[in-house]
């Protein structure tokens, strides 16, 4: 028995009997059962479980009739959080395909390694992201080129602007992308117009070891790599989420979360429609809207990463919420500062109920049983998963309280790197006759199975839940005219935990001409915004090892003394 089995709630079962059908099943049993029921909001407009399958089986007919998309074809969804995500998703599963989620920040020079990579052919975007599709498409050969675009206006799902009311208007700010035209583009079609023409798809031939997702994950090379995941590995988690927070049809979610993460794939999207619950959507995050969005439809669920709940506690409006509807609050990310988990219990009486995860793990391989949470805590390994603590060398297991890298095998592990089969076999260990994933955190174990996370062995920067890997960065950057070396390390930020900084070598003509200014505008018109760097700091050269090897965590060690010793 592993140290957790004794303090595991006595409500939850310790591992789950997985359904041997899809994640296409589960909207159609919802869509039988609560057919009338609202499956979406939307800025005030309400999509039906019954009107949500009739979309999803339109756009599934489209894919497979006109685009051509066939049983294993991966097509990219490049979208902020919306209906069109949902329909997009389930059509694609629908059409026996794989959904390949592209974070809607990436540029065209990020966008082009997900459309050769992944060998897609379609792709689904907004409005506001079709030129940035069109220059990615325009870079590559003829031949890996992207041959349907399916453009949609965030609009379309949203009720005329007239009609929404105040306590749902999304901020000024949005207006621009929400409402955004496409260009015209050579071989795109117009979402409203995919539907219109009604294709019935074909029979459904996909099963639950088929593929399903591959989200994208980076690490100590420059380029994402796609996680491969099925049916089943993505089914375990919706299932025991909606177990461990009793989530049920009654319910309704705020998705917050962005989608093409798993942790919002998992919990604004697969767990509700699993349920037949109800969900509100939010394409962004924005605290005041979020806080009248809570209030005015009664949320009892929210998944979330801990600035969200620092970032409402900040608004001078907070006392005018109605959060009393919350019942179940959960995230990951980051950790959960201490006064701010006792200020959600002592004001609202909920325990902010932490969990770890990764892209590889479809999100939880541990949570916090919210009647016996602990804080700053991983939480226990969950529903038939099994973790360790080990010496990331010699991989012997390590007692209690001692610190190693922690190893997981469960159902939800994902089946490998898309195509790369060096960094799937690096990525796993034969442990006690069983294959266990190594995330490349370290941490330790309690006396009772709880996990604490203290450090990573990848290099990895963590912005407000965001994962940033500072070797895609540094790939990026080299790109840059005036850039000769440059290393990204974590710098401390009071808001987002940590910031990414850029330690940069300029060429010899680009000294005294180039600032860090420039640096920093350059890289936000290259790289999803959440991996520009804030910092910028010039030097003349890079400590290096014997072997020429940039010693980054020499750079990283400074950073960090830095920041202890204060402002300077």
């Amino acid at each position: 028995m592993r140290p957790h089995e004794k303090f595991w709630p006595t409500r939850l079962p310790p591992r789950l009997t997985l359904p041997d059908t899809t994640l296409v099943y589960n909207l159609e049993v919802s869509a039988t059962r609560y057919p009338h029921k609202d499956a979406i909001r939307f800025f005030g407009r309400r999509l039906t479980y019954a009107e949500l399958k009739r979309q999803v089986d339109a756009l599934a007919g489209w894919l497979q009739r006109v685009a051509g998309v066939a049983a294993g074809d991966r097509v990219l969804l490049y979208l902020q959080n919306s209906p069109q995500f949902v329909i997009g998703t389930y059509a694609i599963l629908r059409a026996d395909a794989v959904v390949v989620p592209v974070n809607p920040m990436n540029r065209a020079d990020e966008l082009r390694h997900y459309v050769t990579d992944a060998g897609a052919r379609v792709a689904i975007c907004a409005a506001d992201l079709a030129p940035i599709v069109a220059e990615a498409n325009a870079g590559l050969p003829a031949e890996q080129r992207l041959q349907h675009l399916l453009v949609t206006r965030y609009a379309d799902a949203m009720p005329p602007r007239t009609d929404i009311d105040e306590a749902e208007a999304p901020p000024p700010a949005w207006l621009r992308w929400l409402y955004a035209e496409a260009p015209p583009l050579a071989g795109a079609t117009a979402w409203l117009d995919a539907l219109a023409e009604g294709h019935v798809p074909m029979p459904a031939q996909a099963g639950p070891d088929d593929l399903a997702a591959m989200p994208y994950t980076s690490g100590t090379t420059g380029f994402p790599k796609g996680c491969m995941h099925t049916h089943r590995t993505i089914m375990h988690n919706p299932i025991g989420g909606a177990l461990m927070s009793s989530w049920g049809a009654d319910a309704v979610s705020l998705a917050a979360v962005p989608l093409f993460h798993v942790t919002g794939m998992q919990y604004g999207m697969h767990a509700p429609i699993y349920s037949g619950a109800t969900v509100v959507m939010m394409p962004r995050w924005d605290r005041e809207l979020a806080g009248r969005l809570i209030s005015r439809h009664r949320v009892t669920h929210w998944t979330n990463i801990p600035t969200m709940i620092i970032d409402m506690f900040g608004s001078p409006n907070i006392d005018k919420f109605d959060l009393g509807s919350l019942r179940y609050l959960a995230g990951g990310g980051a950790a959960m500062p201490q006064a701010v988990a006792e200020r959600l219990q002592r004001q609202f009486g909920i325990t902010y109920a932490e969990g770890y995860g990764l892209t590889e793990t479809a999100a939880p391989t541990h949570s916090n049983p919210p009647e016996r949470a602990k804080l700053q805590c991983l939480g226990m390994p969950i529903f038939g998963t099994d973790a360790r603590v080990v010496d990331p060398e010699t991989l012997r297991e390590l007692p209690p309280g001692e610190v190693g890298e922690i190893i997981v095998h469960g159902p939800q592990v994902f089946k490998g790197y898309w195509r790369n089969p060096e960094a799937t076999a690096a990525a796993f260990v034969e442990f006690e006759g069983k294959k266990f994933f190594r995330t490349g955190d370290l941490g330790r174990m309690d006396e009772e199975g709880y996990f604490f996370i203290t450090d990573r062995l990848k290099r990895m920067i963590n912005a407000s839940g965001f994962k940033v890997w500072p070797a895609e960065v540094e790939t990026l950057l080299y790109k840059h005219p005036a850039v000769q070396e440059a290393c990204v390390i974590a710098a401390r930020d009071a808001y987002r935990g940590e910031t990414v900084k850029a330690v940069v070598v300029l060429r010899a003509e680009a000294r005294g001409k180039t600032t860090e200014s420039d640096i920093i505008d350059w890289s936000r018109a290259h790289m999803a915004a959440y991996k520009v760097p804030r910092l910028v700091e010039f030097v003349d050269e890079l400590p290096k090892s014997g072997t020429g090897k940039v010693m980054w965590r020499a750079l990283q060690e400074r950073e960090n003394a830095r920041a202890q010793d204060g402002p300077r």
